[in-house]
């Protein structure tokens, strides 16, 4: 089984190598995100909730990702491993969902951490461009990740967006959240012998290599 988390400071690469390795392995790649966008979208009691919470600017809480994670990765497209992308955030999470994943004789097997440093996820950062359609994701800063036609989709032809978030103070203000509760993380995982670095300040194809290198020696 692969069941793996993807650590990194904004604009390091999550989505990226979360989407290779669900093509290389075919297993899910769970966002917490998404995660939060379907159930909102659903109409349950839970997305009434999640609004209010959303909509007043405050975090969602712990127990409700915790309950959403849970479900997801009990699906049976789960059965042989899933990628976590911005999950688990702080180390409470990460310690109650061991707990959650003990009470099933179910574990993390891998946690990678993709390192860059700061000014390349900056650099990334300002320059990533999306397709709201297919979800894909181009850089118009970085020779690799351009788009064949500036600003259109090479999978679909749609026009290429820039994130409002995507500017160098809120890009400070989601490293600095990083920095105070994700980075803890990694001493608690390399405590647990389950944690690899990654070089991820080069290329996308550099990382996925190193990655899977890993995943397929086990």
């Amino acid at each position: 089984m692969k069941s793996i988390i993807l650590l990194a400071a904004p604009a390091a690469g999550k989505g990226t190598q979360a989407s290779l390795l669900r093509e290389k392995y075919n297993i899910p790649h769970i966002s917490t995100g998404d995660l939060l966008r379907l159930e909102l979208k659903s109409g349950s009691s839970l997305s009434n909730q999640l609004k209010e919470i959303m909509e007043s600017g405050k975090l969602v809480n712990d127990e409700i990702i915790l309950d959403l994670i849970n479900k997801r990765i009990n699906n049976d497209d789960c059965v042989n491993g899933y990628i976590l992308d911005g999950f688990p955030r702080n180390i409470n999470q990460a310690i109650k969902f061991d707990e959650l994943l003990n009470k099933t004789s179910k574990k993390i097997d891998y946690v990678f951490l993709l390192d860059v440093d700061y000014e390349t996820a900056l650099n990334r950062s300002l320059g990533r461009i999306s397709c709201q359609k297919c979800n894909l994701v181009y850089n118009d800063r970085i020779k690799d990740s351009m788009p064949k036609i500036s600003n259109i989709c090479d999978a679909c032809g749609e026009a290429l967006i820039k994130r409002i978030d995507d500017n160098e103070e809120t890009f400070k203000k989601r490293y600095d959240t990083y920095l105070n509760e994700t980075k803890p993380l990694i001493d608690y995982y390399e405590k647990k012998g389950i944690l690899y670095h990654i070089d991820s300040s080069i290329n996308k194809d550099i990382t996925s290599n190193e990655i899977i290198k890993i995943l397929d020696m086990k």
